[in-house]
């Protein structure tokens, strides 16, 4: 079957609804991808379905042939037709052991289900991309609830008896794949649900932040070392997000991109998962991640036609401006705190460096591999995070340290974390420890190092800070505002353009708790979408 063509109809179809496949396509209307993508790509929707029902005839062929939509939960002996779109790895995050295989397959009328092979049976079966299969004997068991590739409620779980062959000759003609389009604005009402996983497809603007040119050149070292690309997307005119495409993925990023005899625009990327990441929402892609570009499969051939003849729309919205938090004082940030209904947020302030806090530690010893804090263990250091569990790791100093501030509006106590802290002194914590510790040899290595001078002389700087309002803020546990990033000062600029700044047509204040009340908004109104997660 042709990238383009639609999933037959069949003749003892039930169902009313339109279901759409490798033709889905994205309406170059301007609007939010979700808009015209999601109506046209639902192509999977659950079925109510009982378990332990007898399978309706009308909708099974008669040699016992099955389609998804009637699969139920329990052993089920009828045979499935279908096409294996992808199959990837599933490995437990933490200890990284095989869980199995996961695929995702579609039949003949469109409808998707997510497949699974058992850490025990994996290389029993010879699995290939895009071949058409039978199986017979097979269990459907529930779907999960994280992660989710398909809306069915269903997985369909091979077992001992399993006996899967490819289908020369197909009777009736296979989709070729299935998307599940996502906007702006569904992933953020989803973000960090660790809910459905959905595709997105939109234009390149930065990749590891070079501009799209025809003289664009990939550091494929570097990414191979860091394991991923940085690319920011934009759908239509719409806000531009980060995507980070990582392991294989960032692989197949590469090898496409210099496929290419001009530098790729249009960027199609599948099952991402989005999250708070710096304080704005980004995607990042997963073990099931597919990337696609220009002309690759027909919505991005779609959605590239779009942008041949909208390019002006296309390029309105600066990639660097759109992804910064809200910029607001600190007498802001604390009257948010003190909101009904807020959530946690990330904000940009600037302050002023009154002190650095001391009779307490400025630091604390991490895992070297989590950068969770390290205990004393009876012979050596011990990682404290569960998710790491590392039974000896090796100790590394990271910025724990508390600092008062203040601007034009309110007081507060910042405590600044991780490779904030260099941002601050310009070295690592680990060199001001090793520094001190050369300069005392008698001292013994349980001695709490006294504040170094490169903290004290950020006392008295001006600068900007990316703060998060925790759910530590939030209910009262501590006043304390977590410092994530600390910017760069900003250049003084020429006279001229002080001047023109001198007399803002609105008033400050007015301006600053537009901004605050806009955040809050935003925020209020994604958690009300945003399902709860476990």
């Amino acid at each position: 079957m042709e990238p383009t063509g639609n999933s037959s109809d069949s003749s003892d179809r039930k169902t009313g609804k339109k279901i759409v496949a490798s033709s889905a396509t994205v309406k170059p209307n301007g609007k939010s991808i979700a808009s015209s993508a999601i109506a046209t790509t639902d192509v999977s929707s659950p079925v109510p379905v009982k378990p332990n029902v007898a399978t309706d005839l009308s909708s099974v062929h008669a040699d016992q042939v099955m389609l998804f939509r009637d699969v139920s939960f329990g052993p089920r002996e009828a045979e499935l037709r279908f096409r294996l779109i992808h199959f990837w790895e599933a490995r437990n995050p933490l200890t990284k052991t095989l869980i199995g295989q996961e695929m995702l397959l579609i039949d003949e009328e469109g409808t998707a289900i997510q497949g699974f092979v058992p850490a025990g049976r994996v290389g029993t079966f010879d699995l290939t991309d895009g071949v058409v299969y039978k199986l017979k004997n097979f269990f459907g068991s529930r779907s999960k609830v994280q992660y989710r590739v398909a809306d069915h409620i269903a997985t369909v779980s091979f077992t001992w008896n399993s006996d899967l062959a490819v289908l020369d000759n197909p009777p009736v003609p296979f989709p070729e794949d299935r998307f599940r389009f996502h906007g702006y604005e569904e992933f953020r009402a989803n973000c960090d649900s660790k809910g459905d996983l959905y595709d997105y497809v939109g234009h390149m603007k930065l990749v590891n932040g070079q501009t799209i040119s025809d003289h664009i050149v990939l550091d494929e070292v570097d990414i191979s070392e860091k394991r991923h690309i940085c690319v920011h997307v934009q759908t239509h005119d719409g806000p531009v997000m980060k995507l980070y495409i990582w392991d294989k993925a960032a692989s197949d990023f590469c090898q496409k991109f210099k496929s290419y005899g001009g530098t790729p625009s249009v960027l199609l990327v599948t099952t991402v998962n989005p999250k708070h990441l710096g304080g704005t929402l980004a995607l990042t892609t997963m073990s099931s991640s597919r990337v696609f570009m220009d002309a690759d499969v027909q919505p991005s051939k779609d959605y590239l036609e779009w942008l041949s003849s909208n390019s002006d729309i296309a390029n309105r919205v600066a990639a660097e401006v759109v992804t910064k938090p809200e910029t607001v004082t600190l007498g802001e940030i604390f009257s948010y705190i003190k909101q009904e209904g807020s959530k946690v947020a990330w904000f940009e302030c600037t302050a002023t460096i009154d002190d650095v806090v001391q009779g307490s530690a400025w630091y604390y010893v991490s895992c070297g591999g989590c950068n969770s804090k390290a205990v004393k263990g009876p012979t050596s250091l011990i990682c404290n995070s569960k998710k790491c569990g590392k039974r000896e790791v090796t100790g590394v100093p990271q910025y724990l340290t508390k600092i008062s501030v203040y601007d034009e509006s309110e007081q507060a106590v910042f405590v600044v974390l991780g490779d904030a802290g260099k941002e601050l002194t310009g070295k690592h914590a680990s060199e001001l420890v090793a520094s001190y510790f050369e300069s005392n040899a008698g001292v013994d290595a349980d001695h709490c190092v006294p504040v170094p001078q490169a903290l004290l002389d950020a006392i008295g700087q001006k600068r900007r800070f990316i703060v998060k309002v925790s759910d530590h803020n939030l209910t009262g546990k501590t006043q304390t505002l977590t410092v994530t990033k600390i910017l760069p000062p900003e250049a003084p600029q020429p006279i001229e353009h002080l001047e023109e700044k001198a007399n803002p047509s609105k008033g400050f204040e007015d301006a600053a708790g537009d901004m605050v009340r806009k955040a809050s908004e935003r925020l209020e109104s994604g958690e009300a979408k945003r399902p709860k997660s476990g």
